[in-house]
């Protein structure tokens, strides 16, 4: 029986943490909460020739930046460890070996050459090749092999270990997600659990550590339901009780077909993993180095396969634990909606204090404190990201740059002598604050008859190079009125 609520997220080192990982990490996360207990970080790097160098250290980092805290891990350790499956192969082994003891596996030592041929004449005859009860007796393996050709072939070395699949049974599986899932073994193969180079499978390594490590719940991608009935045979053979499963549902492309992948987040322009990550030469841009908040993505993640009865959106995580319940977990794939997920970093951008805002656009801009804190009230209620902000609010600093469609428009007499109009009220006047001067202007333009609406544009332009922005009145404030005259000046003689 469990002492308590043990959660892990167990990903492979193979590529970076894909936004499909994360999701997952966060419901385990939120779970493990919710319930009290812990959240366990094991690395299955079991898989030697498809680990990529760096994936664990970018994994980690992710998580760390996610604001997803671990209990145990391989870098802050526990009394479970090790958490890397790659120091824990004598207990695979050891336990592979309990299983061929007590009949529940056996050495096959059949070539891929001599499997491919099977497949092959599977094939021809229209049927699918399963290696299980239906021919096992017929292949190369220990329980058709004796004696000292047996033992040759054993001391070889050149061999897996195959799970030995119950014959004409029902395996009975429980999904919290997806309710009472019923299975024929008949349909299951003898699936290998130990390879010939040495190292577990995942089957087998994922039901030994998670036994050992006391793990309550197993909430992982439903690309591991097919396995379930194997994993759930697994723990009748090792005579364990078995954790709850629960198998989250996909997370889609935008246009709702298909796994959502990195291509996707190249077509479409938006990133599919927590932090930068280069391969082949390639950087692939990550969420944090885009702007995005991570408490904006959690809370954007957690609506991908998840719901509530309330009308809220916008979550921090206190609130997500409260009303997290994995009852309420789809079972369907759901579209992954860049839009969406900008739309919830606005909000969550809303939630920073000014004072804390403040320091980031100083830090970005390379403005002293005094100047960012005005910044920030400007472009607070119009900021959807927290990045390239030099680059956007670059006008707040230097002079604007004017493309020639703008220039274009603006050539004309009328124009230009608005603009001299506007310098002539900004040099006479004391800019005090930005609602002053809106009276004052608009006091000014009716004396000399001209509707806001034929200068505004050429002033707004002029200030920060284009027709969006902050208040027009707050920028001229911001300046000051010879900064604002400048600037009218530089675009009157540019046009």
């Amino acid at each position: 029986m469990q002492e308590k609520t043990r959660l892990r997220f167990a990903p492979s080192p193979t590529g970076p943490l894909h936004i499909g990982g994360l999701r997952t990490a966060l419901f385990n996360y939120l779970i493990a909460k919710k319930l009290g207990g812990k959240l366990i970080l094991r690395v299955e790097d079991t898989d030697l020739g498809r680990i990529i160098k760096g994936s664990q250290k970018h994994i980690e980092e992710s998580l760390e930046w996610s604001g997803i805290t671990l209990d145990e891990s391989p870098a802050k350790g526990g009394s479970y460890g090790p958490y890397n499956q790659g120091e824990r192969k004598k207990i695979y082994k050891q336990h592979v070996d309990k299983l061929i003891e007590k009949g529940n596996a056996y050495y096959a030592f059949d070539t891929k050459e001599e499997l491919d041929a099977h497949r092959k004449n599977h094939e021809l005859k229209g049927k699918t090749f399963i290696y299980n009860s239906h021919n096992r007796h017929k292949l190369k393996n220990s329980l058709t092999l004796s004696g000292k050709e047996l033992e040759e072939k054993i001391n070889e070395g050149d061999y897996v270990i195959r799970f030995k699949t119950d014959e004409n049974r029902v395996v009975d599986c429980k999904d919290l997600i997806r309710g009472e899932v019923s299975i024929s073994s008949r349909e299951i193969d003898d699936k290998i659990l130990f390879k010939s180079d040495g190292m577990p499978t995942y089957h087998l390594a994922n039901v030994v550590d998670d036994h050992l490590m006391k793990i309550s719940h197993v909430v992982r991608g439903e690309e591991w339901l097919p396995s379930l009935a194997l994993h759930v045979l697994l723990y009748e053979a090792f005579e364990w009780d078995a954790p709850l499963f629960a198998h989250l549902p996909l997370i889609l492309k935008p246009t709702g077909k298909g796994k959502l992948s990195k291509r996707d987040g190249v077509k479409f322009g938006f990133p599919v993993y927590p932090l930068n990550w280069e391969e082949s030469g390639v950087v692939y841009k990550g969420f944090r180095e885009e702007g995005y908040l991570p408490e904006a993505l959690k809370n954007y993640l957690v609506f991908l396969g998840w719901s509530n009865d309330k009308e809220k959106e916008v979550y921090k995580m206190k609130d997500l634990i409260n009303d997290f319940d994995i009852k309420n977990i789809n079972k369907s794939g759901a579209k992954f909606d860049p839009e969406k997920l900008l739309w919830l970093n606005s909000q969550h951008v809303q939630l920073i204090s000014d004072e804390d805002l403040s320091k980031i656009i100083s830090a970005q801009m390379d403005v002293d404190l005094k100047k960012s804190i005005f910044i920030t009230k400007m472009i607070k209620p119009r900021l959807e990201k927290l990045s390239g902000l030099k680059d956007t609010f670059n006008y707040l600093i230097n002079k604007p740059n004017f493309d020639t469609k703008t220039l274009e428009k603006l050539r004309n007499g009328e124009v230009k002598e608005n603009l001299n109009i506007a310098a002539d009220f900004f040099s006479g006047h004391t800019v005090i604050d930005a609602s002053n001067l809106k009276q004052s202007m608009f006091s000014f333009l009716k004396e000399k008859n001209i509707k806001p609406g034929k200068i505004m544009p050429a002033i707004r332009i002029a200030l920060v190079g284009k027709l969006e922005g902050p208040d027009l009145f707050e920028l001229a404030y911001f300046f000051g009125a010879k900064e604002v005259v400048k600037r009218l000046n530089n675009l009157s003689s540019t046009i």
